[in-house]
């Protein structure tokens, strides 16, 4: 193989762990040697390591655990990981960097769509919509009653966002266009003219907020200091009209605490999009009339998923020609 003055390859080895679509598929094989895996099932542990073992360039999603070890063991020629998505939660960052192995992502391209999903399930969980669908398929519904599927308002009530990045700034946008007042809990303070283009207070103590608002988004990334942020504890200091959204990832809500709050009746509803242990779901959780369950699909646009190639093909390409990835993942996401 041909190496240019950077001692990269010109045609780097490109293991992709999903399948794509066949647009960017198409191109990945033609700028690359590509491997991919055609039959969309996640790799093992040992398939995970196999690949690593030989490819200069990793294209991983947030169905693949690299962790420490897998990192250690990696051929010495994976100089790359490519990884197919914002969040990074599912990669060892520190043992990457040890190994001197750099990681992109895909920051930006899945805002809005995340956000509408987000805005959705505000939407669905208190007017009962899931619920009404599912009695209309059933042939259970009687006609129009004054009393019939009663949920609850959305304009006027307040919104908390856990985690106000950008995801959480374009549900607050969209969440003002519903009447609903924006607070957040960040560990920074948004400069005055982003809190103001939403109208949002900042609260710098995540509990003082939780006690306050009708409903708790979050929107905050996975990680070891993210871990089941929201635990029984703080569950408990929710008022029982709270509904609780999740588009962020799984592991920053306590699943089994939650179950518990929604079975006693401690919080009113919730929204998820993606779970702890997923694609493991909890199976108290299915037969609650107060829950909206999705299969994670907040950023499953086709829209989204070409985006999302085109900044892996991207970054690939930058690292081959001896460039900075635009996407590298810098120190502070560790």
């Amino acid at each position: 193989m041909t190496m240019p003055e950077t001692g990269r390859p010109a045609r780097p080895k490109v293991h992709v762990t999903r399948t794509l679509t066949p647009a960017i598929e198409a191109r990945m094989s033609e700028l690359f040697d590509t491997t991919l895996n055609a039959d969309d099932r996640p790799l093992d542990r040992d398939a995970l390591a196999a690949a690593m073992a030989t490819a200069d360039v990793l294209v991983p999603t947030v169905t693949d655990e690299l962790d420490g070890a897998l990192i250690a063991s990696a051929g010495p020629q994976l100089k790359l990981i490519a990884s197919y998505g914002n969040g990074v939660d599912h990669i060892d960052l520190k043992a990457a960097r040890a190994r001197g192995i750099i990681v992109t992502n895909t920051p930006g391209v899945l805002t809005e769509d995340t956000a509408d999903m987000a805005m959705a399930l505000i939407l669905s969980v208190p007017r009962r919509l899931a619920e009404g669908e599912k009695l209309v398929r059933a042939g259970g519904w009687r006609g129009w009653s004054p009393t019939g599927m009663l949920g609850h308002r959305i304009t006027g009530k307040r919104l908390g966002i856990v985690g106000m990045g950008r995801i959480g700034q374009a549900i607050a946008l969209r969440a003002r266009g519903f009447g609903l007042s924006i607070h957040y809990h960040n560990r920074k303070r948004l400069p005055d003219i982003v809190e103001k283009a939403v109208d949002a207070s900042w609260w710098p103590e995540l509990d003082a907020m939780l006690g306050s608002v009708d409903f708790l988004s979050i929107n905050c990334p996975g990680n070891a200091e993210t871990h089941h942020l929201i635990d029984a504890r703080r569950l408990a200091l929710l008022r029982p009209d709270v509904f609780l959204i999740n588009v962020a990832r799984g592991g920053i809500v306590e699943e089994a605490a939650l179950v518990d709050a929604l079975e006693a009746g401690r919080i009113a509803g919730a929204g998820l999009d993606v779970y702890e242990h997923e694609p493991a779901i909890s199976a108290r959780l299915l037969p609650l009339p107060n829950v909206v369950l999705l299969p994670h699909m907040g950023s499953a646009t086709f829209e989204g998923r070409a985006a999302t190639g085109d900044k892996v093909i991207a970054n690939i390409r930058a690292w081959a020609d001896g460039h900075r990835p635009p996407d590298q993942v810098l120190e502070g996401w560790i």
